[in-house]
């Protein structure tokens, strides 16, 4: 997503070199970076409330 992200971002700097007016796509920009910046915080919290595996025995039956 972030790779995407800055594509876009390059696009529309290569459409301000151009003279075109991006202040709309510069308006989407900034809600999609706010969007993916929420999704990751949400991620991050699930990751972060899920149990830990605790380690076990391996194959061989070595514990570690």
């Amino acid at each position: 997503m972030r790779i995407r992200m800055g594509r876009q971002r390059k696009e529309i700097l290569q459409l301000q070199r151009a003279g075109v007016g991006t202040a709309s796509a510069e308006a989407l920009l900034s809600r999609m970076e706010a969007k993916i910046e929420s999704l990751c915080a949400q991620r991050d919290a699930l990751k972060s409330a899920q149990p830990r595996q605790t380690k076990g025995r391996v194959l061989g039956g070595r514990t570690w």
